[in-house]
C-alpha cells in the first residue's frame, strides 16, 4: 500500500504533528490514524511522484473532479489542498492564494496550505507550521 507523504525528507507529518494535528510525531505507516482525530487523507492523483512538476494538467483536473465527488459524498467541514499550484490547475482558479478560499464543495470550506516537499524550499519547516495550524485553529473554533 502506498503511503501518503512517504517519501523521507518530506515534512508533512512533522508539520501537521507541530500544528497541533496530531499529539505526536506520525509514521507515514499511521495514516488512517489520523481518522481518530477527525482528519483524513487522500490524493488529488493517484500516482506517486518524486515532484508534483511530474503530475500533467489532464490528471490534476481529472483528479479534482473525483476529489470533488469525495468531498460531496463525505461532507467534511474543510478540506484541506497541499499545494497551491495543484489547486489552481485542478479546480481552475489560476488566482487562488493560500488560506481559506471564497468558494466550496457544498458545505465543506475549502483551505489550500503550501506543499509540504523538502522539494519546496518556498516555506520553511516553520512557516509550515504556522500556516497548517491556521487551518487547525479555524476548525477548532467552529466545533
Amino acid at each position: 500500500m502506498q503511503q501518503h507523504f512517504g517519501r523521507p525528507g518530506n515534512r508533512f507529518w512533522p508539520v501537521l504533528h507541530r500544528a497541533g494535528f496530531t499529539p505526536r510525531l506520525f509514521h507515514p505507516s499511521e495514516q488512517f490514524e489520523l481518522l481518530r482525530y477527525g482528519c483524513g487523507i487522500t490524493n488529488l492523483v493517484a500516482r506517486a511522484t518524486a515532484a508534483a512538476a511530474e503530475l500533467t494538467n489532464e490528471e490534476l483536473v481529472e483528479g479534482g473532479e473525483i476529489l470533488e465527488q469525495k468531498v460531496k459524498r463525505f461532507a467534511p467541514r474543510y478540506l484541506a489542498i497541499v499545494g497551491i499550484g495543484a489547486y489552481r490547475t485542478a479546480f481552475g482558479r489560476p488566482r487562488a492564494k493560500l488560506g481559506l478560499q471564497d468558494e466550496s464543495i457544498g458545505k465543506t470550506r475549502i483551505w489550500v496550505l503550501p506543499n509540504p516537499s523538502g522539494l519546496n524550499a518556498n516555506y520553511q519547516p516553520a512557516q509550515l507550521v504556522t500556516l497548517f495550524a491556521e487551518l487547525r485553529e479555524a476548525a477548532q473554533r467552529e466545533r
